[in-house]
Formats: C-alpha cells, sequence, structure tokens
C-alpha cells in the first residue's frame, strides 16, 4: 500500500468529512510520508535482515490535533498499516509490534509535524511475527508455541463451537513460522486450503471452524 492508497482509505474512513477538512494546512499524507521516511533513515542492518523502528511518536499542534479529533483513532490505524505497508514494500523487519502515537506540543508549528521513532524489541531474538485476530488485535508469536483453541489455557482462546478444544499451534521453525493442524474436527485451512503443517508468509488467511484469521510477519 502506497500513501495514494493510505490517503484513499483515509478518506473512505470519515467520508465528506475529509475533504472539508483537508483542504488546508496539514495533510495526512504528509504525516505518512514524513513517518515511512523515518523508517528509511533509521535503518540498520541487524541478524534477520533490515530492521527499522517499530514504534513511532506523532508531534502536532493543537491547532492540527482538533481538526483530527473526530477521526484520530482511524488516522492512527491507517498509521500504522502505512508502516507495515512500507516494511513489506521494502523487505524492512521490526523487532516488536507497530505502535503510532499522536501526541499534541503547543511548541510544534500549525500545519508541521515531526517524527520520533523508536525500535522497541520484544523479549526474543526472533523476528517479528504475530497472529491477527478478528476484532484487528496483534498477539505477537513468541519462543513457546501458540496453540489455538477453546480451551482457557490455550494462547488463543476463541468462542467458536466448530473450534476444537485444542485446534492448532503456530510455532518457529527456524526463521519461520509453521502452523500444525492438532487433529481439530473441522480442520484447519491457510488460504482456504486444508493443511496438515504448513509454512505461512506474511498476509496468509487462516481458518479454524468459523473464524477467520491473519499471519502477519516482516
Amino acid at each position: 500500500m502506497g500513501l495514494q492508497d493510505f490517503e484513499r482509505r483515509l478518506e473512505r474512513v470519515v467520508e465528506g468529512v475529509f475533504a472539508k477538512t483537508f483542504r488546508s494546512g496539514l495533510q495526512p499524507v504528509e504525516i505518512g510520508r514524513r513517518l515511512t521516511r523515518e523508517m528509511d533513515l533509521r535503518r540498520s542492518v541487524g541478524v534477520h535482515g533490515i530492521i527499522v523502528p517499530n514504534v513511532f511518536g506523532i508531534l502536532i499542534s493543537p491547532t492540527d490535533e482538533e481538526r483530527f479529533e473526530s477521526f484520530m483513532d482511524a488516522l492512527i490505524r491507517e498509521l500504522e498499516e502505512a508502516a507495515r505497508a512500507h516494511a513489506r514494500q521494502e523487505g524492512y523487519v521490526f523487532v516488536g509490534p507497530v505502535r503510532v502515537d499522536i501526541e499534541v506540543s503547543p511548541r510544534q508549528p500549525t500545519g508541521t509535524v515531526e517524527v520520533l521513532s523508536e525500535i522497541r524489541g520484544t523479549d526474543t531474538s526472533l523476528p517479528y511475527a504475530a497472529l491477527v485476530l478478528p476484532d484487528g488485535e496483534r498477539v505477537p508469536i513468541g519462543a513457546e508455541p501458540m496453540i489455538i483453541g477453546r480451551l482457557p489455557d490455550c494462547t488463543v482462546v476463541l468462542a467458536d463451537s466448530n473450534v476444537s478444544r485444542r485446534h492448532a499451534q503456530l510455532r518457529w521453525d527456524g526463521s519461520y513460522v509453521v502452523i500444525e493442524d492438532l487433529g481439530s474436527t473441522n480442520g484447519t485451512r491457510v488460504n482456504r486450503q486444508a493443511i496438515v503443517t504448513q509454512r505461512l508468509q506474511d498476509g496468509d488467511e487462516i481458518s479454524v471452524g468459523s473464524t477467520t484469521l491473519y499471519f502477519e510477519a516482516y
């Protein structure tokens, strides 16, 4: 997803308000441009590839904050997705989940933006990968296998009667994440194909019971 896609997606979220609000002043696409530029400037070579910041602080003026207030949450979500999309496009690696915070600074001139960034890792040396739940929550995949099922002690608990008690697991195999069906009643599918064991790729759709999940990796 390029910055034009980012702009179009945000425009659909806020509909007519978007065109009226953004005839002048700070443009959301400029924030996205500064964020991706920050990733490019702060990239470094790591064990698993080219590592870039994953935590961003966006400083804007009080006036611009008022203009964004009605759809601030949507703007943050789209900025986070823009960072993920730029990483996919450039082959960058995150060491932790992407997070964007928009902060108001009285010293920031109206119509301008400052982007602060940080490389914030998890408690593992593995590359960052996550399972995206139906509500958009991202559950990082760590060194221990991630169990998906209905039992309370599963890593990801799904209230889906078509999901088995211990339905499937995700685990690291070297530099890759593998999904394995655990003998479930209704099976596990990746991109609508039934599997027993399969190596996952970024963007893969995982179906367990009536629930659709997504795999995310960089």
